[in-house]
C-alpha cells in the first residue's frame, strides 16, 4: 500500500508546478487556465488521499463538487476566450489588459 506521504508530496509538487505556471507565464490565457485546473486537481488528490487514509467518504464527495465547478469554470473560461479571440484577434493577456479603458 502506498503511504499517505507519497500522495501529499505528489499533490504538493503538482500545486507548486501550477503556481509556477501562473507566475512564470502571464501572456497566454490558455496556460493560465490549465494551471488553475492543475491546482484544483492537486487539491482533489489531497482530498482523495485523506479520504482513503481516514476511511471517510466526505473527501471524495467534495471532489465531485470541485470537479463540477472546475468543469463549469473551464467551459465558461473557454467560451470567454473564444469571444475575446473573435473580437480582438489575440488571447495575449497584455493586449486584453490594455483594452480595459
Amino acid at each position: 500500500m502506498i503511504p499517505l506521504s507519497h500522495f501529499l508530496i505528489l499533490g504538493a509538487i503538482l500545486f507548486c508546478l501550477s503556481v509556477a505556471g501562473i507566475f512564470l507565464n502571464r501572456k497566454n490565457v490558455i496556460i493560465l487556465l490549465m494551471s488553475i485546473e492543475l491546482m484544483l486537481l492537486s487539491v482533489n488528490l489531497n482530498f482523495v488521499a485523506f479520504s482513503r487514509f481516514l476511511d471517510d467518504m466526505t473527501g471524495q464527495i467534495f471532489v465531485f463538487f470541485i470537479l463540477t465547478v472546475a468543469a463549469a469554470e473551464a467551459a465558461i473560461g473557454l467560451a470567454i476566450l473564444i469571444v475575446l479571440f473573435r473580437s480582438r484577434r489575440t488571447i495575449n493577456v497584455a493586449d486584453i489588459d490594455q483594452a480595459r479603458g
